[in-house]
C-alpha cells in the first residue's frame, strides 16, 4: 500500500513533490497501513516535463552504465549520493521508499560502449536487440553474455546501498513479449537475493500471461494483469474479467496487481489539457476500491496526496474494507448474472466478505444465497462503506446497488 508518483506527474516528478506526498502519507496514512513512496519513471532524465517520452535524449549516468537521478530535479543526489539522502528521510518518516527502472541497460551506454562492473565486459557486449516500443531509453540484456548477470548485480547494489525497499521494473511482464523477457526476471531476482537487503520486486506492464502464473509466483511479489490502468468505465468493467482469470493466486509475498488507483487529482503533469480530479464517479470509485480490496490487489495511490478533499481521504482510510483487505483469504466470483456480480472472501473466526456489484446503467437488487458463501445461518451484516448495520439473514443477502456501483458487507454468525 502506498503512493506512486505516475499518475499525477508521468515521468517529470520532482523531489519536493516526492518528499511533500511522503510527508502527508505520514501524517495522515500511516496508521491505516499506506507506508510506500514510489518514484516512477524517468528520474534519470533531466528534461522530463510530462508523461509523454523525450526520445535519445542524454541521460544521468555513472562509470558503471548504471542510470543515476537527475540533480535538477532531484537537488539531494548531487556528488553521487543518488537516492541515498531521499530514502533516508523518508525512512525517518516511517515510511518505505522505492523507484522505478526499465528493464536493460542504457542505450546511450551501448552506443558508448561504456564500461559495466566486470573486468572482461562492457556495455556493448551484453546487449541485446530487445527494445521498449515506446520508450527509447534501453536495450535489453543477453542473459547469454558474459557480464549480464554482473551488471543486474550492480544495479541492486547500488540500489541496496540507496536503501531502497521497492524496486518496479518496467517493460517486461506484457504477454507478448514474455518469452523474451524471462531470462532478465530471473537475472533481476538473482540480483535481488544477492544484494543483501530485502527489496518488493514489482513487474509491469501486464497483461502478465496466466499461462506462467507459477513462474511470477516464485520470481516477483507484484505483477500486473493489465496495462495502465485509468479513469475509464470501460477499463474498470474490463478488470472483472482480469480478477476472475487471477482469482486464488493472491496469496502472502505474492499478488496479482490491478494496477493503480487513479483517484484524487491527477494527470497534473502528464500531458497538455489533462490535470483532472478523477472521471470516476462516486459509485465508480466505490466499485474500484471494492473489487482491488476484496481481490487483495496491491493499493498505490495515483493522485497528489496534498489535494485529497474529504470523500477521496475516505476512500482510503476505511478501516473496516482495510482490515478485510489485510486479512481476507479466498477472494472468489460467486455469481455472474447480466449486470449483477458477486464476489467473497474469507475473513477470520468464520465471517465472510460479500461484495455486491451493479455494472449496469440503472439501479438494481443484486442478491446472492447464503448457500453459495457457505456462510453461518442465520447471519448478521454490516455494510462496510457506510457502517449500516442489517438485521437477521436467513438464506439470502440482497441490496439495491446503484449502477456502476458497489456495496460491501461484513457477515458473522449469529447465535
Amino acid at each position: 500500500m502506498g503512493w506512486n508518483s505516475w499518475d499525477c506527474y508521468g515521468a517529470a516528478v520532482t523531489e519536493a513533490e516526492v518528499r511533500a506526498n511522503a510527508e502527508y502519507m505520514a501524517r495522515y496514512l500511516k496508521e491505516y497501513g499506506w507506508d510506500t513512496v514510489v518514484v516512477d519513471i524517468q528520474w534519470y532524465e533531466p528534461g522530463a516535463n510530462s508523461a509523454y517520452y523525450r526520445p535519445f535524449v542524454p541521460l544521468e549516468m555513472d562509470e558503471y552504465s548504471r542510470l543515476m537521478p537527475a540533480v535538477n530535479r532531484f537537488p539531494s543526489a548531487a556528488g553521487g549520493r543518488g537516492f541515498k539522502p531521499l530514502a533516508d528521510d523518508i525512512h525517518r518518516l516511517g515510511l518505505k521508499f522505492g523507484i522505478h527502472i526499465m528493464r536493460g541497460i542504457p542505450r546511450q551506454a551501448v552506443h558508448r560502449n561504456t564500461p559495466i562492473k566486470h573486468p572482461a565486459a562492457t556495455a556493448r557486449d551484453i546487449a541485446a536487440n530487445t527494445i521498449c516500443p515506446w520508450n527509447t531509453d534501453m536495450y535489453g540484456v543477453d542473459a547469454t553474455k558474459e557480464g549480464a548477470q554482473a551488471y543486474y548485480d550492480s544495479l541492486f547494489e547500488l540500489y541496496a546501498s540507496w536503501d531502497v525497499d521497492f524496486v518496479k521494473v518496467d517493460d517486461i511482464a506484457a504477454s507478448r513479449l514474455y518469452e523474451v523477457h524471462l531470462p532478465e526476471i530471473e537475472m533481476i531476482r538473482r540480483a535481488i537475493d544477492k544484494c543483501g537487503r530485502p527489496m518488493v520486486l514489482s513487474l509491469s506492464p501486464g497483461p502478465a500471461p496466466v499461462k506462467h502464473a507459477d513462474f511470477f509466483a516464485r520470481h516477483a511479489n507484484m505483477w500486473r494483469m493489465t496495462d495502465d490502468f485509468w479513469d475509464r468505465w470501460d477499463l474498470l468493467l474490463d478488470m472483472f474479467d482480469r480478477c476472475e482469470s487471477w482469482q486464488g493466486w493472491s496469496k502472502e509475498g505474492t499478488w496479482p496487481d490491478c494496477d493503480m488507483l487513479p483517484l484524487g487529482r491527477i494527470g497534473i503533469r502528464t500531458g497538455p489539457g489533462e490535470e483532472r480530479w478523477t472521471r470516476f464517479t462516486r459509485d465508480e470509485q466505490i466499485t474500484l476500491m471494492t473489487l482491488w480490496t476484496i481481490f487483495r490487489s496491491p493499493l498505490f495511490f495515483g493522485g497528489d496526496l496534498r489535494y485529497n478533499d474529504e470523500w477521496t481521504l475516505s476512500l482510503i482510510t476505511n478501516r473496516a474494507v482495510l482490515d478485510m483487505h489485510r486479512t481476507s483469504r479466498g477472494a472468489r466470483r460467486v455469481l455472474r448474472e447480466g449486470n449483477r456480480i458477486v464476489w467473497a472472501a474469507d475473513g477470520p473466526d468464520g465471517v465472510r466478505y460479500v461484495a455486491l456489484f451493479n455494472i449496469g446503467e440503472e439501479e438494481a437488487e443484486v442478491a446472492v444465497p447464503l448457500d453459495l458463501l457457505d456462510a453461518a445461518q442465520p447471519a448478521g451484516a454490516v455494510e462496510l462503506w457506510t457502517g449500516e448495520r442489517i438485521g437477521l439473514l436467513n438464506s439470502v443477502l440482497s441490496a439495491r446497488v446503484a449502477p456502476h456501483g458497489a456495496k460491501l458487507f461484513r457477515l458473522h454468525a449469529l447465535t
